[in-house]
């Protein structure tokens, strides 16, 4: 006979400091009890881009295990779930509250935060982990499956880079195309094969500041995503590649995201060496909106 039991939950808005923009995250401080069926379903029921679940960390350096679901499946790493739930660590004294900088244990490895400012407000940083670049696609047909006309792509060629979630990152011409960018399940299968493991795509238009983007992930449950952190990494990368941002160590910049969604998610990237070469971090700050719990005969 199934056991009633009470699991407790925070909601946070990740990668804003107003509450109900930036990207909706719950996150469930203790998950012991919970098998991954269990979580997948949870991260359906509540249907938010993801859902992430704290375990003991089995890794030495490790604050904690971090499982990470959208609504259809499990991630292996994820920007906005990690950044969410290491201020959830943090405000639930789960992390000691002078911590300037920790690793979450993540499905791909650990991922390191990094804590910059005061416990009331601070930014919290993640190590994006190593970039793989994956092929070049047509642009005609990144255009076409997007909605948009070729001449509103810039003359760079659309690519897929990783992070952990591959992402096809398309080059716009301005931020209004982006606005009216969209695409469909059928279009994303269309432009990378049926066969080929699920990825998102990623246009986005350079501004003075960084960049204006939109993600969209069908494959994963996700019509559009409004922060990601997972491939703004890659976007840095991608972007200092093609001479669309500066390559110098110590540069900072913003990719302002989920706008067109009304949900504006700011984005911080700090390239370290020269061209990220001793890494990308991305950043951003995270704002608590509520705490609920869930009862569950398990």
């Amino acid at each position: 006979m199934a056991v009633e039991r009470e699991f407790r939950y925070r909601v946070v808005d990740v990668f804003t400091e107003r509450a109900l923009e930036g990207n909706p995250l719950a996150v469930f401080p203790d998950a012991s009890s919970l098998d991954a069926p269990t979580m997948q379903r949870i991260a359906r029921e509540l249907n938010l881009s993801e859902t992430t679940f704290v375990f003991p960390a089995t890794r030495a350096g490790c604050a904690a295990r971090v499982r990470i679901f959208t609504p259809s499946r499990e991630m292996p790493f994820a920007g906005h779930p990690t950044i969410g739930t290491g201020y959830v660590l943090l405000d639930e004294g789960l992390v000691g509250p002078r911590t300037q900088a920790f690793a979450l244990e993540e499905n791909i490895g650990p991922v390191r935060v990094r804590v910059e400012g005061g416990p009331r407000q601070p930014m919290l940083w993640l190590e994006t982990p190593p970039i793989q670049t994956g092929r070049c696609y047509d642009a005609r047909l990144c255009a076409e499956v997007l909605g948009l006309s070729p001449d509103e792509l810039l003359d760079v060629p659309p690519q897929e880079l990783s992070a952990g979630n591959p992402t096809i990152f398309v080059a716009l011409r301005d931020p209004r195309s982006v606005d009216r960018a969209s695409i469909e399940l059928t279009g994303i299968r269309r432009l990378r094969g049926t066969d080929a493991e699920p990825s998102c795509i990623f246009p986005f238009a350079p501004t003075p500041e960084g960049a204006y983007s939109r993600m969209f992930a069908p494959e994963y449950g996700v019509i559009e995503d409004p922060a990601t952190g997972s491939s703004t990494g890659p976007l840095a990368l991608f972007m200092m590649h093609n001479g669309l941002a500066p390559r110098a160590a110590g540069t900072r910049f913003v990719s302002e995201q989920g706008t067109k969604m009304g949900r504006r998610s700011l984005l911080h990237v700090l390239i370290k060496g020269e061209n990220g070469a001793e890494g990308i971090e991305v950043g951003g700050h995270v704002t608590p909106l509520s705490t609920a719990s869930m009862r569950l005969g398990i």
